[in-house]
């Protein structure tokens, strides 16, 4: 018996909706990984990548449990002598609220060449609006 390996030819690319909504963080980021790398499909191998895009909408409205909008920090350097900038998690969703999704997704996915290809594939918008009408994406829900 042979591994089946996909191939570039093989692979179909879907659009996908997720709407986050009094959403948990870390589970819409769990979910939104899986589909991105390809793993809810049964061709899923993991050195391609075989993953569909995904649109998230309303990232203003995503929510965290117990003290971690308290606690949580996103930090930032730039590479110069007392460079570093640390944000709370309350001063982060009010500058820039897509960037706390987006941060946790690309947590979950491989940290290579493959995993920036996946990370191309997720848009992330603030509010209920979203540039990719046309696409025609599936709603699905987490």
């Amino acid at each position: 018996m042979k591994t089946y390996t996909a191939k570039p030819t093989d692979i179909e690319r879907k659009w996908y909706l997720i709407d986050a909504t009094d959403q948990i963080l870390g589970r819409l980021a769990t979910k939104a990984a899986d589909i991105l790398r390809g793993k809810h499909k049964p061709m899923y191998t993991p050195s391609m990548d075989t993953g569909d895009y995904i649109i998230i909408i309303n990232a203003e409205k995503v929510r965290v449990t117990g003290k971690k909008a308290d606690t949580m920090e996103y930090q930032r350097f730039s590479g110069y002598p007392d460079g570093l900038k640390i944000e709370s998690y309350k001063q982060m969703k009010v500058k820039k609220p897509e960037y706390i999704v987006q941060h946790a997704i690309a947590g979950m996915v491989p940290k290579t060449k493959l995993g920036k290809a996946m990370i191309k594939k997720l848009k992330v918008f603030a509010g209920p609006e979203h540039d990719h009408v046309a696409q025609k994406p599936e709603q699905i829900t987490v």
